[in-house]
């Protein structure tokens, strides 16, 4: 898949299939997805519902506080994984994995 439409389609997810102001039913935390294309992006998951945001480059040690999960990949395989094609273990995981099982399973009621 090439690298731009690959990079749309994560951020398209994040923002369309994801975010929410559903609450979320556990301990609030966070989700990074980190392209090697140079992109990230946050899901932050809490009481207030699912919030995806980009994540700039970080500066001389600036930046979110640490993620529960952090997920890592080309563009394109971010996307195959975010739509359920491709599995965890295809992709770079350090933190929960468990998180990601979670968000899987969570369906919001709005």
């Amino acid at each position: 898949m090439p690298a731009e439409p690959a990079l749309d389609g994560v951020e398209e997810f994040l923002l369309t299939c994801c975010a929410t102001p559903a609450a979320w039913p556990h301990r609030p935390t966070a989700f990074d997805f980190h392209a090697a294309e140079g992109h990230s992006w946050r899901l932050t998951v809490d009481a207030d519902g699912a919030r995806p945001t980009r994540i700039p480059a970080p500066a001389a040690g600036q930046g979110p506080g640490p993620a529960g999960v952090s997920v890592r990949g080309t563009a394109g395989e971010l996307v195959l994984f975010l739509y359920d094609r491709i599995p965890a273990s295809a992709l770079r995981v350090d933190g929960d994995a468990g998180l990601l099982d979670l968000l899987r399973a969570w369906e919001p009621a709005e």
